[in-house]
């Protein structure tokens, strides 16, 4: 893969205990962090704490209950070993060998396997679009003005074709941009307008990439689409919540109805 930021969010520099001489700020705001993402998945499981950098008190409870939670030894402590079970959803995400035969379906099973683990930005010191998950798929990034559903979709995209020995770059600049991409499949022919997609729905394949249009040159959003009925698309996106927002907090599987919203297609099939 070439978006190798997830890597960044799996390990820890040093032990990380309350008042523990090898702190850093870094590391603990990942655990404060990966605790509160359990918490959204275990909501009885009290481990949901400020992310500040901070292990104290509360931290320690949070990871005392977490360490319950996973029938561990309760000692508030969070070595490498325990860091790991924290990380776990992400190392599942982006490491697991996808199954499939061919890009398209092994696109759209490598979005598949990242829902399943439940990506979710955090908001951390009053900015949303934060949080480990941000970072992996923005390259880093992360904060406010950080969307990040282009993000996702070039990590799916890259993990896909990694598998083949392909190169994403090949179809699209890397970018977190939903207008670059846009252009790139208007300048290089791979980019069905919505009114091609409402009059020949068949142009349309799992595994292509739809652009939200907001106007003729502009994308607000984007995603993977991993299934063509009717009139609408199953998709996996991210930055995305219940409404459909193009600013949410998760990666998500969604309808869309492609005779009600103009939903430009980018074909990747130049790369299969």
């Amino acid at each position: 893969m070439q978006k190798t930021s997830f890597q960044n969010e799996l390990t820890l520099s040093a032990t990380q205990q309350r008042n523990g001489a090898t702190n850093t700020k870094k590391d603990v705001r990942k655990i404060q962090s990966w605790l509160t993402l359990f918490s959204m998945s275990n909501p009885g499981s009290a481990t949901a704490t400020g992310i500040d950098g901070d292990f104290g008190s509360a931290t320690e409870q949070a990871v005392k209950n977490y360490q319950k939670a996973k029938s561990l030894a309760q000692t508030g402590i969070v070595d490498q070993a325990t860091f790991n079970l924290l990380s776990a959803p992400m190392r599942a995400a982006f490491l697991t060998i996808i199954s499939g035969n061919g890009l398209r379906e092994l696109v759209v099973n490598a979005a598949k396997n990242h829902l399943i683990n439940r990506p979710f930005e955090l908001i951390i010191n009053q900015e949303s679009n934060s949080g480990p998950w941000v970072r992996a798929y923005m390259d880093g990034n992360e904060g406010s003005e950080w969307f990040w559903c282009m993000g996702f979709v070039q990590a799916v995209i890259d993990q896909a074709a990694s598998q083949l020995g392909k190169s994403f770059r090949k179809l699209m600049p890397l970018t977190y941009s939903c207008d670059t991409v846009g252009t790139t499949g208007l300048q290089k022919g791979n980019l069905f307008r919505y009114t091609q997609v409402r009059n020949a729905p068949t142009l349309v394949k799992p595994g292509d990439i739809f652009l939200l249009q907001q106007a003729p040159n502009d994308w607000i959003h984007t995603g993977i689409i991993s299934a063509v009925e009717d009139d609408v698309f199953e998709t996996i996106e991210g930055n995305t919540n219940e409404g459909g927002s193009n600013n949410g907090n998760a990666v998500l599987n969604r309808v869309r109805n492609f005779r009600k919203s103009k939903l430009d297609v980018f074909s990747i099939e130049s790369l299969v």
